[in-house]
Order: structure tokens, then C-alpha cells, then sequence
């Protein structure tokens, strides 16, 4: 009798670590729906996922509902919270939010997470039929993170839709694109304010 193959449980993961350089402050800070906007992600995740977890840098207060998983600070760029959450519990599939999509919803979550293919290194959104991954509203195999560091040390680079288009993606087309508006500077940020407040 063929065994069933194990399917990871999937847990969420806000990365709210970055710099947010180009914003110029702290992007899980601001506020979009009335809360700051990591914890309106780890708000939004939970509701679709049995466990929620904050990824944040070591020098970043939190004081929040979910578990802090600390950036290891051993990996490159958007990694490094990714793998510091595989180091930590390698056997899960991880549902990555970044703080600069302040449009995404429950309803985008649960879709996804219903054409999620296990067998794939990752299941992620896309804008179009064929498009580009989106690497930070995904769920991401702990098969395929576990090749990560591997990887890093081949590349000059460490950008995870370079990964995933290398590897072997289940796209998901968004239903609505507009979920995936990305915010990382001042003017882009006031443009979805405005947006959210008609």
C-alpha cells in the first residue's frame, strides 16, 4: 500500500525586518487600516493559518499578539527572515507577507492557499498567465527553503523571485491585482492612503 506523501503544515510569517530604506520609515509601522501594518498582517494571517509569526530584526521593539521569530542576520537581503523562520521550524511551509502590500485580504489568502501544490517549491501569486512570481505573498515548502543557502552561495544576488523562477513555482494568478500594489516610498504610500480612503 503506497504511503501518502507528508504535506507540511503551513504557518504565516509577517517579514517586517527590512530597512525601509527608500520609505524612509519603518514600513510595518505604518498605518493603513487603522493599525500598524504588521499587525494588521499578522491579523489578516491568522485568520487563514494555525500559527502567525513576526520576523523583525534584533533592534526592533515589539510588543504585538504573535511569536518573534529574530533575523539570524546569516543570510542576504529578503532571506533572512525567510530562513531565519525555516532554521527555527524547518519542517513548515511558511505563508510570507511583506509589510508593503497593504492591500492584501483574507479572501486573496484563502484562495491561495486553496491551489496551494505541495509537491511545488512554492505557490505564489502572480499578476498574469506565465507572469513573474511574487516571492513575498507566497507560500513557501520547507524542500524548497532548505536548497536556499545553497543557492546564496552560487549567486552574486540573494532576490527570491530569481529563485523561484529557477525553480519549480506553482503560479496562482491574483483575482485581483490590485492586491499585490506594493508601497516602498512616501509618494506610494500616500497614493494607497488616498485609494483607501474613498
Amino acid at each position: 500500500m503506497a504511503q501518502t506523501p507528508h504535506v507540511a503544515p503551513v504557518y504565516g510569517l509577517v517579514l517586517a525586518g527590512g530597512k525601509s530604506s527608500r520609505m524612509g520609515l519603518d514600513k510595518g509601522l505604518l498605518e493603513y487600516h487603522g493599525i500598524p501594518q504588521r499587525d494588521y498582517l499578522a491579523r489578516l494571517l491568522d485568520s487563514v493559518v494555525p500559527e502567525v509569526f513576526m520576523s523583525l530584526r534584533a533592534d526592533q521593539p515589539y510588543k504585538g499578539p504573535v511569536a518573534v521569530i529574530t533575523d539570524r542576520d546569516e543570510f542576504r537581503g529578503p532571506f533572512n527572515g525567510l530562513l531565519s523562520a525555516h532554521v527555527m521550524l524547518p519542517d513548515v511551509a511558511w505563508l510570507v507577507l511583506a509589510c508593503d502590500m497593504p492591500l492584501i485580504d483574507a479572501e486573496a489568502l484563502e484562495y491561495l492557499l486553496k491551489l496551494r501544490d505541495a509537491a511545488a517549491d512554492a505557490t505564489a501569486f502572480t499578476l498574469e498567465q506565465g507572469g513573474l512570481p511574487e516571492p513575498m505573498a507566497a507560500i513557501w515548502e520547507p524542500h524548497a527553503l532548505a536548497r536556499v543557502p545553497a543557492y546564496l552561495q552560487e549567486v552574486e544576488g540573494s532576490c527570491p523571485r530569481k529563485f523561484l523562477i529557477r525553480s519549480r513555482t506553482h503560479l496562482v494568478v491574483a483575482q485581483d491585482p490590485e492586491i499585490l500594489a506594493n508601497a516602498n516610498r512616501p509618494e506610494e504610500y500616500q497614493t494607497i492612503q488616498s485609494r483607501l480612503a474613498r
